[in-house]
């Protein structure tokens, strides 16, 4: 991300607070944090942070951390005051409201822990400071992405593609779930990765019907399917992608399911489009499984949108009633799962366009069955 993009998007969202009266906003939701400041430290868990983003309506931001991160902030968000807190964030905050003088705080609802408001709020009401619990105020500057993301999504995806074709042309009779994945993991650090954007999935035979499954060490046999869901960060921005196969020679029931859940995945992105809704497009691809007979064996949405976080808005379900932009990236992944047989999903992504969209993946592997 370039120092004028984040500009560009710290005045956006400081337009927005002055539109809707706030004075001051707290961001705390980390990918939201790195996607205004460039700030990639991550967060243990959400009781541990490595900072926060303070963001009045007019002037200077400024990002909030502690002695371990003070020199990659001042590194890495250059736009930002960088502020440290030795007495917690409540004492800086407290300063901070005397020195700005903000009277109207907001915080992201959707990211702040109960027990952590009810000591902003002590301190609010201590110092005359008004909250406003806001939701998806990052968020929804998020969801259409600009050419450098676009740009960053598609390297990430090819980066992806090529971990994915590195390891698969290892796998063999014996290999566990367990050590497949770690294999795919490790080669996307060595290739140039942050790490995985989720953890990786890796099932056989009857595991591949949990669509999330946990990879164990259950050993490949011959001829039993193998279903892969992986993706990686690269420089801020993930992939997904999902590939189901055969260990040797596919029979004749996996190939018609195959198949079908590739006619599935198809329908789906023929349907997408800005101005069509995400439930259209879900509807598109769930009716090919429906008339097939496998209706009940698809329990989950189609697809959801991928950027700084490999699950963001929009989402590709029956509940996503909201009209797609152009810009979007979203995934497409039907999937049919068969408790007693395993399950088959195949996953690719797309940037939505006014007249279609644009598939980023080009690895076909088991795609020509």
């Amino acid at each position: 991300m370039t120092r004028s993009d984040e500009f560009d998007r710290i005045l956006q969202l400081q337009a927005t607070l002055r539109r809707k009266k706030i004075d001051a906003l707290l961001v705390s939701q980390p990918d939201n944090r790195r996607y205004l400041s460039g700030y990639t430290a991550p967060d243990h868990g959400i009781q541990e942070t490595s900072g926060f983003l303070l963001l009045p309506a007019d002037g200077q931001p400024y990002l909030l951390t502690d002695s371990r991160f003070t020199l990659q902030a001042e590194a890495e968000a250059p736009l930002f005051k960088v502020e440290m807190y030795t007495k917690g964030l409540l004492k800086l905050l407290e300063k901070l409201h005397k020195t700005i003088g903000f009277s109207t705080l907001a915080f992201e609802s959707d990211y702040f822990l109960h027990s952590s408001f009810l000591r902003l709020a002590a301190m609010s009401k201590k110092q005359g400071l008004t909250l406003r619990p806001e939701s998806g105020l990052v968020e929804k500057m998020r969801v259409v992405k600009d050419e450098h993301e676009l740009r960053l999504l598609r390297q990430s995806t090819r980066l992806n593609e090529k971990v994915f074709q590195s390891v698969y042309h290892t796998i063999e009779p014996g290999m566990t779930e367990r050590e497949i994945a770690l294999a795919l993991e490790l080669t996307m650090r060595e290739m140039g990765a942050e790490g995985p954007s989720f953890d990786t999935i890796v099932a056989f035979g009857t595991n591949a019907a949990r669509p999330h499954a946990v990879p164990t060490d259950r050993e490949l046999q011959a001829g039993d399917l193998v279903l892969i869901d992986m993706g990686l960060v690269y420089k801020g921005y993930c992939s997904d992608m999902t590939r189901t196969f055969v260990a040797g020679k596919p029979d004749q029931t996996f190939i018609d399911r195959h198949r079908l859940v590739r006619q599935a995945m198809l329908a789906g992105i023929g349907a997408i489009r800005a101005g069509v809704t995400g439930a259209a497009v879900d509807r598109a691809a769930r009716r090919v499984l429906s008339d097939a007979g496998y209706g009940n064996a698809f329990g989950h949405g189609l697809g959801h949108g991928v950027g700084i976080a490999v699950h963001e808005e929009p989402r590709l379900s029956p509940r996503g009633h909201k009209q797609l932009r152009a810009g979007m990236v979203v995934t497409v992944e039907p999937g049919l799962y068969l408790a007693d047989w395993g399950g088959i999903r195949l996953e690719n992504m797309v940037v939505v366009t006014e007249e279609g969209c644009e598939v980023l993946n080009h690895d076909t592997t088991g795609l020509d069955l």
